[in-house]
This record gives C-alpha cells, structure tokens and sequence, in this order.
C-alpha cells in the first residue's frame, strides 16, 4: 500500500447473515486493500479496539477512517462502497432529500436486522453463532 493512503475500518456485525453478506461481497472487492474488516463480536474485539462502545456498535455500522474521522450508518455503506469502485449504487442514498428517508429506513433495519436476516434468509443468526466470511479466526482483514 503507497504511503499517505487512507484505509477505512468497517466495524460489522459478525452474527448477521444479511451484514454478511455484503461483508462477503466488499471483501471480495477489496482488491486494492483500501478497506479493513473488524467483526465486532470477535472476542479480542473489546481488547483490540478498547476506545469503542460495543453498544453503539450494535446499534448501527460505523467505519473509521485511517486518521480518526468515524462515520456511522449509510455513510459507512456508500464510503466503503464508493473505495471499491462502487459507490454509484449507492450514491442516490446520499442525495439529500432521500437521504433522510433512507437514514430513517436504515435505522429501523438495523434495529431489526436479526429478524429481517430470518424472513430473507431463512436464520436470524449465522451458524454457531458467528459468520466467518473467510478461513481462519482473525477478525480483522483487509
């Protein structure tokens, strides 16, 4: 990685079937190593990261910035979207008057995300308790 480039930690929910997913897909376009991963279930999530409410993390997605600037929620979505070359698809979300509906909508889906993972996908949480999108237990990828 060139020096002076930012990287943007995306700290998700591990045990959601639906944040995996798009976990899954951002890695697998995470070509260019601009994004890391934090699952914030991992157990050495509280010693690693020791500065982060565990609750707010729940709560919604946050992502942080390489020099320290946090961003929560669809911002997350459409920065990390946007550093894979894709943040078009989400761009609209942005905008302003449908910003606000889609932060709205945003919010009840996070706070719901447990049981819209079992209507769409048929469990609520990942197979023995946690989704692991790639080998191994390192909870922080990039």
């Amino acid at each position: 990685m060139p020096t002076g480039f930012a990287t943007f930690t995306v700290f998700y929910d591990g045990n959601c079937p639906l944040c995996m997913t798009e976990m899954k897909h951002l890695m697998k376009r995470n070509t260019q190593q601009k994004l890391i991963f934090v699952d914030i279930n991992h157990p050495q999530f509280s010693t690693d990261h020791p500065g982060l409410s565990q609750r707010d993390l729940q709560a919604k997605i946050h992502g942080r910035w390489s020099h320290g600037e946090m961003l929560t929620g669809l911002d997350v979505t459409y920065t990390a979207w946007r550093l894979v070359g894709k943040g078009w698809l989400y761009a609209p979300l942005r905008w302003p008057v449908i910003r606000w509906f889609a932060d709205w909508a945003y919010t009840v889906f996070a706070r719901h995300r447990q049981r819209i993972s079992t209507l769409l996908m048929g469990k609520s949480q990942c197979e023995n308790g946690h989704c692991n999108p790639t080998r191994g237990d390192s909870h922080e990828r990039k």
